[in-house]
């Protein structure tokens, strides 16, 4: 049974926009590699910035689902999970040469008032709180701080790599983020010697 012309036509214009950016490729052109027309484009979606707001969208509750995924794996080791986030958004990032879509469509559109932007915002934000929330549940001290510093970190690596390559400074993401995590492990540790030691 094939599917939706809903379904197909945001895999289709994901694809497109990963190939040729959002302002590479026109509605005429997705609809057509799509299997559909411009009238059913325009019926399920409006607009061609709510049809890159939709696909954003699904880009986002893809990663959300993906995260939900890993935190039921390693629900009883939070601090193996903050591992394995660091060595996933290495893959992901070497793995796709195009980066993050959600981070590309952020340099992209400009305008404020675009669908997109909200869009881009909420999943952003979701993503730096959950990885809050991690490093809270692992004991880190100054939770807030490191999943801002990784953040920061994963983003900028990103860029590294599609704008210098694998042997550029990116190729030192896990290096420096598992360097990163061990300081600020060491800093909770040692809060807690001392608060024993202060108690005895």
């Amino acid at each position: 049974m094939s599917r939706p012309p809903r379904e197909r036509i945001i895999e289709t214009a994901r694809d497109l926009f990963r190939k040729h950016g959002l302002r590479g490729v026109g509605v005429d052109a997705i609809a057509e590699a799509a299997g559909t027309n411009k009238m059913t484009l325009y019926r399920h979606f409006g607009s061609k910035d709510e049809l890159i707001a939709a696909c954003l969208t699904e880009a986002g509750c893809e990663a959300l689902r993906e995260w939900d995924e890993w935190e039921a794996e390693f629900a009883d080791d939070p601090m193996k999970l903050l591992h394995e986030w660091i060595s996933c958004a290495l893959s992901c990032a070497i793995e796709d040469p195009r980066g993050c879509d959600i981070a590309n469509a952020a340099v992209e559109i400009t305008e404020p008032e675009h669908p997109a932007r909200k869009v881009i915002e909420h999943f952003k934000t979701e993503y730096r709180n959950r990885l809050a929330r991690l490093c809270r549940q692992a004991g880190v001290k100054d939770a807030e701080l490191l999943a801002d510093a990784l953040t920061l970190l994963v983003e900028g690596a990103r860029v590294s790599w599609q704008s210098v390559g694998a042997k550029g400074p990116g190729a030192r993401f896990v290096e420096i983020s598992e360097a990163i995590v061990a300081a600020f492990a060491r800093q909770a540790q040692l809060s807690a010697d001392m608060n024993v030691s202060a108690n005895i």
